[in-house]
């Protein structure tokens, strides 16, 4: 989206503060035959500076990376190509609230700049001449979430603590999840693993400021080497624990006991990695990323990887772009709630690994009483929270956001009220009431525009529930280039006495399937422990096939 309006509202020309002079005339006669661009990003409402990331791009598609113009400034540069998809960047540098810099030889160039999710992307073309610039950019607000008690997260990320004060407040993301424990080998502990960073990291919340912090002591078993072979498992994630895991994943029912004991929890990477229904029942996780690392600024490129969706699904393979992918992993997901799961949604990027930007997937937490990380984190695990690449959704259920428990006695029929709004930058094409895994509900948006000119539609149905369950709530956004952004509550619980949730005959079936695929694959690499425990996985989803509706 380009800026648009007034001169100086498109990142008019302006002359360079008396600061910056001195700069000026030093980096010219460095290079004679470049142009010294400064410049900074600010606020449109009241004209202060924020931090943003910033693209650099000339004519030609090369890439450029400004530098802080001023010493108490930072300016941290990312870049990442994906290696199955070549075209498939993010290159950007993320910039601290102070001016920037940089020498470019005279050429039309596109600078966007954005910052995070919660302001409009500003996009310009300069021509860079003989004369020195100094560029300002509007960025303007179109919801402010931690004015209505909202708090973003990512929960995924592959960043160095180092670099999360600068990252984190361009991309205002409030709480970040970095990895710094990380082991993809089977016998190899995250304590000890090459790949986990090193230095001390404290089992406390770490201040950018009031309203941002990183908690560094997160670990990543991502499992691509087995009994010394190559042989993928997948990923599973430990939150918040107190210390370093001095333990391989195997079997994983130990790590999840030594995780809990710490105050940890436990997030599901991705739904198709080789290992991952048959690991739900053994550790029983908490978070499920609707929102993956998959999920990217730039193309859908990851095709073709790991196992296939089931053609129930009716979404092909589930990998072929990104709307399938997406809702593959809601399908999954659906399936395992079914099986009386009560997993909530996450949202993490890999940021640091991948192509995207922190936060780019992100998950929201209602906070009643301001913002703090225990809080926060107390929110996330209680559901009290939605997952998004683009628009907010503020959906309840009865008066209240996710994670409540309505319980209904038995033969009773519950009038159940779900309302809401669903705000976006461009407008929403649709909202879905999904309720056990079936959308009951498709609502076309009534958009108007809200006071910051954004698209808001609200929604309110009324329905009536006799079933145990859940109930959630969906949005989806079509971007040009067949791109989708969406958003997703946490689930609501419908409880009915004596009466347990159950999948449907195909869920359950495919969840028997890939277990055993799965427990075959497998068998001959893993320890008895963890083969037995694969076993129980099996038995459980039969238990479940044998109960399974319809």
């Amino acid at each position: 989206m380009s800026g648009s309006g007034s001169k100086a509202r498109t990142g008019a020309i302006c002359p360079a503060p008396v600061a910056l002079l001195f700069l000026l005339s030093f980096m010219t006669v460095l290079n004679a035959a470049t142009v010294l661009i400064t410049g900074e990003v600010i606020d449109d409402a009241n004209g202060r500076p924020i931090p943003a990331r910033v693209y650099l791009q000339d004519k030609d598609g090369r890439w450029y990376f400004p530098t802080s113009a001023v010493p108490r400034g930072t300016a941290l540069r990312y870049e990442r190509r994906n290696w199955i998809n070549t075209n498939a960047v993010e290159m950007h540098t993320t910039v601290s609230a102070h001016p920037f810099a940089i020498q470019l030889e005279p050429g039309s160039y596109t600078f966007t700049v954005e910052h995070g999710k919660e302001y409009r992307p500003f996009t310009r073309r300069v021509e860079v001449e003989t004369d020195q610039l100094h560029l300002k950019f509007p960025l303007r607000r179109w919801i402010n979430m931690a004015d209505e008690g909202w708090f973003s997260g990512d929960v995924h990320a592959h960043r160095d603590p180092a670099d999360l004060f600068n990252v984190m407040l361009a991309e205002d993301v409030n709480v970040a999840l970095p990895m710094v424990y990380w082991t993809t080998s089977d016998k190899v502990s995250p304590a000890s693993s090459a790949k986990s960073l090193k230095g001390e990291f404290p089992d406390r919340p770490v201040r950018a400021d009031a309203l941002h912090v990183y908690y560094p002591v997160n670990t990543e078993y991502e499992i691509f080497e087995t009994a010394g072979q190559k042989h993928t498992l997948g990923a599973l994630l430990v939150l918040n624990h107190k210390n370093p895991l001095d333990m391989p994943v195997l079997p994983p029912s130990r790590v999840a006991e030594k995780a809990r004991a710490e105050g940890g929890l436990l997030d599901l990477d991705k739904h198709n990695w080789d290992w991952t229904i048959a690991l739900v029942p053994i550790v029983k996780p908490d978070f499920f990323e609707l929102a993956n690392n998959h999920h990217w600024r730039t193309e859908f490129s990851i095709t073709n990887w790991a196992i296939p969706a089931p053609a129930w699904m009716g979404i092909g393979d589930g990998r072929e772009d990104e709307r399938s992918w997406t809702l593959y992993g809601f399908q999954t997901y659906y399936s395992l709630l079914n099986c009386g799961f009560r997993i909530r949604p996450s949202a993490g990027t890999a940021h640091g690994v991948h192509p995207v930007p922190l936060g780019f997937g992100r998950v929201y937490v209602r906070l009643e009483g301001g913002f703090n990380y225990q809080a926060w984190m107390r929110g996330l695990s209680a559901g009290r929270s939605f997952v998004t690449t683009g628009p907010m959704l503020f959906s309840q259920v009865d008066g209240e956001f996710g994670g409540r428990i309505i319980k209904i006695g038995t033969g009773e029929k519950r009038r159940i009220v779900v309302e809401g709004r669903a705000v976006a930058e461009q407008p929403v094409d649709l909202i879905e009431i999904v309720v056990n895994g079936e959308i009951v509900r498709k609502i076309r948006p009534r958009l108007s525009r809200t006071r910051e000119r954004a698209w808001e539609s609200p929604f309110r149905e009324v329905m009536e529930l006799d079933q145990s369950g859940w109930l959630a709530v969906r949005c989806w956004e079509e971007r040009e280039g067949a791109r989708v952004r969406f958003a997703h509550s946490a689930p609501t619980w419908i409880e009915v006495k004596d009466q347990p949730v159950h999948p449907r005959r195909r869920e359950a079936e495919w969840l028997v399937q890939r277990t055993r695929e799965e427990l075959d694959r497998s068998r001959k690499l893993l320890p008895a422990e963890t083969v037995a425990e694969y076993e129980r996985s099996l038995q459980f989803y039969q238990s479940q096939a044998a109960h399974a509706e319809r």
